[in-house]
Formats: structure tokens, C-alpha cells, sequence
């Protein structure tokens, strides 16, 4: 596996203060997933909604990833708060910006997970693409138009949708939409 120097920070509700991190990233054979800290990240391809370029798989939480700069102005100039350099690569970071030692004021060096999550990942990004081969159209049919097997995936999704919910609002109304298709597939029964 590719791996690299990044900078990683935590957007989802941080706007520029979220965790941040100097880290040794490894990537899979696509490219396409970077791995860090036990965690899984794909690429949001320019649509993230909290400055994040990148996702994480499992928690859906929008994170930055970059180059490590040499001037070590990595976060936002209005962000704040401290970064985390990974222990294992104290020596490379340091010789990429051009240190002896690490500021006293600003860093901290910490441990992180280095065992790569690729199965548990693997076996997420394949079941979202078993989600996507369902044909699109069950999502503008009424109840009563869609199949018993298309009632149980719409419901099974509407569960998992329910529990990573942010707003109560939003549950509320996944809640809602999952009552109706439960009250549909009882009656069939």
C-alpha cells in the first residue's frame, strides 16, 4: 500500500476548530479509499457541505485531507486548536518543515490505530453498492404500487437512515415515512 504525509481535520460541526491531525495515510489499491487512524475515507469529488473533501465511511463525518505544508500553516487561517502528530513519523514531519523539534505551543504527539480497516470497509462499500442496483424508481412509488421484497428494502433503509439521523426533525419524518411502509407490508400479511 501507497502511504503518505497528510494533514487530516475533522469539519463536521468544527467548521475550522476540529480535531486535527499530522499522519502517516495509506491508501487502497484504487486510489480511491485513504485509510488513517482505523478509519476509512473516500472523496466527496467537490460536494461536501461542511468545507470537507473527503468522508468517512463508517460515521459519514466530512474531514479535510491534504499535503503536509512546510510553512505549517496547515489549518484555516480563521481555525484554530491543536494538531496531533502521529509519534511514528515525528522524524519525516519534522524534516519536511525544516525543524529540529516540535513547537511546544500548538502540537502534540500521539499514538494512532495503525491496522488498516480494509475488510470491514470492503464489506460497507459493497453493501452501498447493493443498495444502488435497486432500481431508482421504488422511491416515486406510493406504498400500495410497491412489491413486498421492495417494502422490506425501503424499510431496512429507513431504519438505518432513522438511527444516523442528526436533527430530530429529520428522524421524525424518516419515522413517519417507515410507519407508513410498516403499515403497508402488515397489511399484506
Amino acid at each position: 500500500m501507497r502511504t503518505e504525509l497528510k494533514y487530516i481535520e475533522l469539519k463536521s460541526g468544527f467548521s475550522d476548530n476540529g480535531t486535527a491531525w499530522i499522519g502517516l495515510v495509506s491508501f487502497s489499491k484504487s486510489g480511491k479509499t485513504v485509510y488513517f487512524d482505523g478509519k476509512g475515507f473516500q472523496s466527496l469529488n467537490g460536494t461536501g457541505v461542511s468545507g470537507g473533501n473527503y468522508y468517512e465511511i463508517e460515521s459519514g463525518n466530512e474531514y479535510w485531507i491534504s499535503g503536509v505544508k512546510k510553512n505549517m500553516s496547515d489549518r484555516h487561517k480563521f481555525g484554530g486548536g491543536k494538531i496531533f502528530v502521529e509519534k511514528r513519523i515525528l522524524n519525516d514531519y519534522l524534516q519536511t518543515i525544516g525543524k529540529k523539534e516540535l513547537p511546544k505551543s500548538g502540537y502534540e504527539l500521539t499514538e494512532v490505530e495503525t491496522e488498516k480497516p480494509t475488510e470491514r470497509i470492503n464489506e460497507l462499500e459493497n453493501s452501498q453498492l447493493e443498495k444502488s442496483e435497486i432500481d431508482e424508481s421504488i422511491y416515486t412509488k406510493t406504498p400500495k404500487e410497491l412489491t413486498k421484497s421492495e417494502l422490506e428494502f425501503l424499510i431496512e433503509e429507513l431504519i438505518e437512515d432513522e438511527k444516523n439521523a442528526k436533527y430530530n426533525k429529520g428522524r421524525r419524518m424518516i419515522k413517519k415515512d417507515r410507519i407508513e411502509l410498516e403499515t403497508e407490508l402488515e397489511k399484506r400479511e
